[in-house]
């Protein structure tokens, strides 16, 4: 089905070697291959593995006696060779004792060359351009472009603008007002954090490589486009245009796919996600739902809101379901019942009690009308939906089927 794999590049793509293009190609690639997708996933899974190790260096010694290893090994596969009685034995104890010896070089080799503080570190700064004004690292003003190191706050004011090149998987424009830093970048994980202003993330990496922590929750991007903003109080706002989203705080984790957008609370995390083509009335009771304590003025919010529902907005009722209280949850499903019927399947005491498989069972049937990406492939339970997340991994498990 595919005319070229990229196996081959999958180191270089991790150590950052390739080049923009060339990295939103390899990305394209993997999400619909499932040979290089899952040859990637069995790569990143040991990269991360051997982050966790320490770093140590190399003593002097260590060559010395890798040599007399060797010449021991030498001698030793010598005399082996002429007592064939035991040399089954002693063959295996040699390839033993070099199977060691080369992991060693290996792991010195590897840790060497992805930690930023080792002799051969990948890059630790992100390069920024200047798109307008005079944008500042730390205390210094961009020119034209500077480069972005971790643990490093960039700056704009109202009359400056910048663009953070994240790695070579994507793009993130910064406007005015802004405040941002650079968390973490490695080839499992590439993290912002915006603590004041607006921002415009593209990314055309794997799902689950960049995140951008907020006051209020952290955004995992999956593959897609999207603007994230905060307010001076610490809550924020994210709007989808591409892709899915997930918005994630006090256990709390919303998915918010293209088109939608959810608002966060600091000290209560992310809301409930809806679609921006929903009404004002519709949003502004959902806010209250959301982050109102006040049980007379939540109750007024949900009437309010739900009679302003659509068939389209079963995204935001159904994901208040487990969110609101038993009385509350009553009425929810009884709108819900008169826009998309449940599956026969599907009972209310069921979807009352909270029964994850009717939920998942329903869900199917109503993601028909939210419009995104289509119906095909759409995961059928919360396991499935919580593994795949992004709708780039549901066009992978289509490829899978084929």
């Amino acid at each position: 089905m595919f005319s070229k794999h990229v196996t081959k590049d999958i180191s270089a793509y991790c150590h950052g070697e390739l080049s923009s293009e060339e990295s939103k190609r390899f990305a394209e690639h993997i999400i619909s291959c499932v040979r290089c997708r899952s040859k990637f996933e069995e790569i990143k899974l040991g990269i991360r593995l051997a982050e966790q190790l320490p770093t140590l260096t190399a003593p002097d010694s260590m060559w010395q006696e890798i040599e007399s290893a060797l010449g021991r090994a030498t001698q030793a596969s010598q005399v082996v060779s002429m007592r064939s009685a035991h040399s089954w034995r002693k063959q295996a104890a040699i390839a033993a004792a070099l199977l060691v010896v080369f992991g060693i070089g290996m792991l010195w080799f590897y840790k060497s060359r992805t930690d930023p503080r080792g002799p051969r570190g990948g890059p630790s700064s992100w390069l920024v351009t200047r798109l307008n004004g005079t944008p500042r690292i730390g205390d210094e003003h961009i020119a034209s472009r500077g480069q972005l190191g971790i643990g490093e706050w960039l700056e704009t004011d109202a009359h400056s603008r910048a663009q953070i090149a994240v790695g070579t998987i994507g793009n993130v424009d910064i406007d005015e007002n802004t405040r941002v830093r650079l968390v973490e970048t490695q080839p499992t994980e590439h993290r912002l954090e915006l603590e004041r202003g607006r921002m415009s993330a593209r990314i055309w990496a794997p799902p689950r490589l960049f995140f951008v922590n907020t006051p209020s929750a952290v955004a995992e991007d999956l593959g897609c486009a999207y603007t994230l903003s905060v307010d001076d109080k610490g809550d924020g706002r994210l709007s989808v245009t591409s892709g899915w989203v997930a918005l994630q705080a006090n256990e709390r984790e919303s998915m918010v796919p293209e088109g939608a957008s959810c608002e966060t609370k600091l000290g209560t995390g992310p809301g409930t996600p809806y679609f921006d083509d929903s009404s004002l009335e519709f949003q502004r009771a959902l806010k209250t739902i959301d982050f109102d304590k006040n049980p007379a003025t939540r109750a007024e919010a949900l009437e309010s809101m739900l009679s302003q529902s659509r068939a389209r907005d079963t995204l935001t009722l159904w994901h208040l379901l487990p969110r609101v209280n038993e009385t509350e949850r009553v009425r929810v499903f009884e709108k819900m019942q008169t826009l998309t019927p449940p599956p026969s399947s599907v009972t209310r005491e069921g979807v009352l009690n909270l029964d994850q498989k009717m939920l998942d069972e329903w869900r199917s049937t109503l993601q028909a009308s939210w419009g995104v990406g289509g119906s095909k492939g759409i995961p059928k339970s919360a396991t499935e939906w919580k593994s795949l997340k992004s709708w780039s991994d549901l066009k992978l498990r289509d490829a899978e089927k084929k």
